[in-house]
Order: C-alpha cells, then sequence, then structure tokens
C-alpha cells in the first residue's frame, strides 16, 4: 500500500510540475530607460502588488492584481505626486467607498460605488468640511442634500461606513 502510495504522490508531482507557471518579479522602462512598471507576474499575468510611473518618473498609480485584473485596494497619483484618489477594486470594476482629492492633496468628494458606478451616498466637501451630499441610484441622482441636520433626519448615518 506505501508503494502505492509513493508512486501515485510521485506521478502527480510530475503531471503538475510542468502546468505551473513560475512567479517573477519584473521590471519594464520607457524607451527613455525610466521606470514604467514593476510588480509581479505568474506566466503573462499580472498578479500581487504592482507600481506604475509617468514618463517622468512619479509614481502613477498602485495596487494589486489577481490574475490580470485590478482586486484590493488601490492609490492613483497625479504627476505631481499627488494624491488624485484611492479606493477598492473588486473584480476589475470600482466598488465601495472611493476618495477624490483636490489638486493639494485634501479631500474633494468621496462616493459608495458598484461596478464603477455611483451607488448609494456622495458627499462633497470643502476646506475638509462637508458641505452638501447626494445620493444616487444605480447612477440616477435620486436626492441631494446642502445642510447636515435635513441630511442626518432623511438618513441612516451608520450607511456611511
Amino acid at each position: 500500500m506505501k508503494v502505492l502510495y509513493i508512486v501515485s504522490y510521485l506521478l502527480f508531482c510530475l503531471s503538475t510540475t510542468g502546468k505551473t507557471a513560475s512567479v517573477e518579479y519584473v521590471k519594464k522602462f520607457y524607451p527613455t530607460g525610466i521606470l514604467k512598471s514593476e510588480g509581479w507576474i505568474k506566466g503573462s499575468d499580472k498578479i500581487r502588488y504592482w507600481k506604475f510611473y509617468y514618463p517622468i518618473g512619479t509614481l502613477m498609480k498602485k495596487g494589486h492584481y489577481r490574475n490580470n485584473t485590478k482586486e484590493g485596494y488601490w492609490y492613483f497619483y497625479s504627476k505631481n505626486g499627488v494624491l488624485e484618489k484611492e479606493g477598492h477594486f473588486i473584480d476589475g470594476n470600482m466598488e465601495h467607498w472611493w476618495l477624490f482629492y483636490d489638486d493639494r492633496g485634501t479631500i474633494d468628494h468621496k462616493c459608495q460605488l458598484t461596478k464603477g458606478v455611483k451607488d448609494g451616498y456622495c458627499l462633497r466637501y470643502e476646506n475638509e468640511k462637508l458641505i452638501s451630499a447626494e445620493k444616487y441610484k444605480k447612477g440616477e441622482k435620486v436626492n441631494e442634500w446642502y445642510d447636515f441636520y435635513s441630511f442626518k433626519k432623511d438618513n441612516d448615518l451608520s450607511k456611511l461606513r
């Protein structure tokens, strides 16, 4: 019985060895020699953590891939290095809360998204203070508020998490 188990295990190992691609860390460069991207690949698919750069060398975006698809939390930057937006990807789609920043890097608005479409609340800020709120259903605006008291009265604030 032990011999049969060992032979079966060896056959399994031999049959799967040729089918798995190796995982490699790669760097790609612009023709100027400036780093364009860096991250992990398995076969031809992007996996794990990646960074992308503008031709001037500043960070453009960073986040994770699973089987060549954006997955998890991502950050996006302007050419001058200021954070522009950040949020979650699920199966390559923008999902849940996304934060959007102005050109100084302070929050401008944040929105709940489903498959990249506004679906829930969008909160707008000025000088880091809430100035208005909107509610969307599958990309269509269904309501808007310009004062916190009426917004609070009309909504369950626990849904803002």
